[in-house]
């Protein structure tokens, strides 16, 4: 499928289309945006430049990098940790679910105005099912309900989830998921919970939604006792792939999904946004 659109393309000498990508966040050192969507570029025949910008580095902040990038020639970004919140009202969202959703990860520049998308969502949805086909989520824990836990939980009632339970160190931040969620009136039950031990009793899914785990962020999410209770766990960390928490769950039996298929399937959903284009998704997984 090609996906068309207006947008116009630059040229190199090649006469092969250029697309200049960028990706603001922190601690993205490792991050492998860069090479999904050079990949995705040479898979259609376009040269694409993908750079990492990085506030601290850049010796500015979010607004100053953002507001100057159509200027400097980007035509679209991906937004990660921990700005997927922060930059809602400084783009357009048309689709309700991500405006109900309030975190972005895929902004593209359209002549004045800004359009974002959450890839994030989608991208879970199909990993999700990718793993564990039709299998209802059943009784859920998240950990953290920022920008992609927002996305997960939203992807979770989606998806026909039993029960959801939420924490975060953020109580407030907790509740005032649990209560979009619920304005959505899904057959799932959703609650914030303070105590962790108590959110994951008898869960059959848990879910990381923190950086817990990432490279700098060493740790896991959940106790041992909580993995070992659990049908199927999702990590949305993926640098590095195998966390303390997916070695923990490996061990313990339980179906994983690990953070590298929500990064994939929301590279591939985010591509589309970015170029207008489908993308050979096995090749693109080979040459990754």
């Amino acid at each position: 499928m090609v996906y068309s659109d207006n947008r116009n393309w630059h040229f190199d000498m090649g006469s092969a289309p250029t697309l200049k990508l960028g990706l603001i966040g922190d601690n993205i050192a490792a991050s492998r945006a860069p090479d999904l969507h050079r990949i995705a570029g040479r898979l259609n025949n376009m040269d694409v430049q993908y750079d990492r910008l990085i506030p601290k580095e850049l010796n500015q902040t979010f607004d100053q990098i953002f507001e100057s990038c159509p200027d400097k020639g980007y035509q679209a970004l991906n937004i990660t940790y921990p700005y997927k919140e922060y930059v809602v009202p400084k783009v357009e969202i048309d689709d309700p679910m991500v405006r109900a959703i309030a975190a972005v990860n895929t902004v593209v520049f359209d002549g004045t105005s800004s359009k974002a998308h959450n890839t994030d969502y989608t991208g879970f949805i199909a990993a999700y099912e990718q793993v564990r086909a039709g299998a209802n989520p059943g009784v859920c824990c998240l950990v953290g309900t920022g920008g992609v836990g927002r996305a997960l939980a939203f992807g979770l009632v989606k998806l026909g989830a039993d029960e959801i339970r939420l924490f975060d160190r953020d109580s407030a931040k907790a509740r005032q998921l649990a209560h979009d969620l619920t304005a959505l009136k899904p057959q799932t039950v959703v609650t914030a919970v303070d105590d962790l031990d108590v959110a994951t009793a008898n869960c059959d899914g848990l879910l990381n939604g923190t950086p817990v785990g990432m490279v700098g962020y060493p740790g896991s999410a959940f106790e041992p006792k909580a993995i070992a209770q659990a049908a199927w766990v999702f990590d949305a960390v993926y640098t590095p792939i195998e966390t303390m928490f997916i070695q923990s769950a490996t061990a313990a039996g339980a179906q994983i999904i690990s953070g590298y298929e929500l990064f994939f399937f929301q590279g591939v959903h985010a591509w589309r946004h970015f170029s207008g284009l489908d993308v050979d998704t096995q090749k693109l997984r080979a040459a990754l």
